[in-house]
């Protein structure tokens, strides 16, 4: 950790990991990357998060034990496999300029999704999901997932037209994204100095460093999920989202176009 200010906005995001985790908050999950991306960059980012996300996984998916729709997974499994490999590669291309772009372009793309999905499905009837359509889906989630933690647009977009019940849906979103995350574990890992493959990153995404940050900030996801728990017992969702909705635009904007904050605040 470079100093407490990181430290503090490290264990902002793994409390919204838990607290989304318990199903509050909608895409308050996402602001975890971009938070995380101006704490510490985007490839430390990414690669503390993982192991957050896999804890915070574990608790969901307990809580929704049987309340999905396990063919939406079969459906999106093989596409996620192989975007998954793509996404790796990408993260070995990118710099650390072109990732903050990428994964601040998804944050504010996440947003407007959000605040545009209820006009985007209104039309009536359900969509049949199956094989053929699942696979890009999968592909594009395995992809956005690998390299931002950002799959949450694609997979909403796959499951809200089928019209599931709220548990359900939420149940199947926790099952897509425990096998997606899972799935990534062993990608991190690989080191193109143990490995000899080109396509590997040089450096392993998942290492000695970003496993001690991630240790750092894990008991702040039992905490989110807690306190995710008592605020749906408490509060409505929807004045909370708005202010929510309005801090992931602008942090994904100050990741694409990397305002000077502190010449503002100078004057």
């Amino acid at each position: 950790m470079q100093n407490i200010t990181d430290l503090a906005v490290g264990l902002l995001a793994a409390l919204f990991i838990g607290v989304s985790k318990a199903g509050f908050g909608g895409g308050l999950g996402l602001l975890s990357t971009p938070l995380c991306v101006l704490a510490f960059g985007p490839r430390d980012a990414i690669g503390i998060l993982l192991p957050l996300l896999c804890a915070g996984d574990v608790f969901s998916l307990l809580h929704y034990w049987g309340k999905w729709e396990r063919k939406n997974l079969v459906y999106l499994l093989p596409g996620v496999v192989v975007g998954v490999v793509i996404g790796v590669q990408l993260i070995g291309r990118f710099s650390a300029r072109e990732l903050n772009i990428a994964i601040g372009s998804l944050a504010m793309f996440f947003v407007v999704f959000q605040v545009g999905k209820e006009l985007i499905f209104r039309a009536e009837g359900t969509f049949k999901p199956n094989g053929w359509i699942g696979l890009p889906f999968g592909l594009g989630a395995g992809i956005t997932s690998t390299f931002a933690h950002g799959a949450g647009p694609l997979v909403s977009m796959f499951l809200i037209p089928q019209r599931l019940s709220k548990v359900v849906y939420v149940g199947t979103t926790v099952l897509i994204f425990t096998w997606i995350n899972w799935i990534k574990v062993p990608f991190y890992c690989l080191d193109r100095h143990v490995v000899d493959w080109s396509w590997v990153p040089p450096e392993a995404i998942i290492n000695r460093h970003t496993l001690l940050s991630s240790l750092r900030l894990l008991p702040a996801v039992p905490a989110g999920v807690w306190l995710g728990v008592w605020l749906n017992r408490k509060f409505s969702e929807e004045g909370f989202l708005k202010i929510i909705y309005l801090l992931t635009f602008l942090t994904g904007a100050q990741l694409v176009f990397n305002f000077d904050l502190a010449r503002w605040f100078r004057g």
